[in-house]
């Protein structure tokens, strides 16, 4: 990650773990601060329709990937307040990019987006 993530420009360097065997979420571990790790999952769990501007992403991050969308994946960033995993939400405007090929992520900030950095991920019942 060149620029680290958002609050953590100082820590660049990441790994993507399994939380748990079939669990749709992992940790995007700090491999600069073993004490930081982030909970993560993909966005298309909870919002299906969920698009950003690919193109001018990699666009901007000179990332050419031959045509191949396979070699890219997307992630956001979960929040579970303590004690209340039942309000967890997603930060949906502030995904993670990851290029598998050149092994390299960016989170991006989307500006003007219908989507929320607090949008809930389980249902009310």
């Amino acid at each position: 990650m060149p620029y680290g993530m958002l609050g953590f420009s100082d820590k660049k360097q990441y790994i993507i773990l399994q939380h748990q065997e079939k669990s749709p979420f992992f940790w995007y571990q700090s491999l600069d601060d073993p004490g930081l790790a982030f909970v993560i999952t993909s966005p298309f769990m909870f919002i299906p329709a969920y698009k950003i501007d690919l193109q001018a992403m990699l666009k901007e991050m000179s990332w050419d990937t031959n045509g191949k969308n396979d070699v890219l994946e997307l992630y956001i960033v979960v929040n579970i307040p303590k004690g209340m995993p039942h309000q967890m939400t997603g930060n949906f405007i502030g995904p993670i990019l990851v290029n598998n090929n050149l092994n390299q992520a960016v989170q991006i900030v989307l500006s003007n987006s219908p989507y929320t950095h607090k949008f809930p991920l389980l249902k009310k019942n």
